[in-house]
């Protein structure tokens, strides 16, 4: 678990992952700074479900405008969630369009790399799915 939290708490490793399980991310995480938001995707059909889900999870103000680059903004700040880094589980498997999983990776990865320059850790972890993003976390012998 050490490992694992080490890693979470290095800034310059942030980025868009996958995790077979999230209970190792939980523990890790537990007690240490790190805010952890759990999004449920599961039967997420579209767009608007996909960011509704986001912006409850991590507690989006009312000015959050419901659009990608609304997300984007809101996901740079966090100033009303202040901790030592975030970690975002994206848990379930989403009915919505391949393409708007695209746009919400892309912006992922963007907002990571603008946490990683203020030397902040920000993790966007793919919990159960997304195999053509780098794992977080191998054992030893994998």
């Amino acid at each position: 678990m050490r490992t694992l939290l080490a890693r979470l708490r290095d800034a310059t490793r942030s980025g868009v992952y996958r995790a077979a399980r999230a209970d190792d991310i939980l523990d890790a995480t537990a007690g240490s700074g790190l805010r952890v938001a759990r999004i449920a995707l599961d039967g997420a059909q579209d767009k608007a479900a996909l960011l509704e889900r986001v912006a409850r999870a991590l507690d989006f103000p009312s000015w959050f405008g419901g659009n990608w680059d609304a997300l984007e903004d809101c996901l740079s700040d966090l100033s009303w969630a202040p901790a030592d880094g975030h970690v975002l589980l994206f848990e379930g498997r989403p009915a919505a369009p391949a393409d708007d999983l695209a746009v919400l990776s892309d912006i992922l990865g963007s907002v990571a790399g603008s946490w990683a320059e203020r030397d902040r850790p920000f993790f966007a972890v793919f919990v159960g799915g997304a195999e053509a993003l780098p794992p977080l976390y191998r054992e030893r012998g994998r």
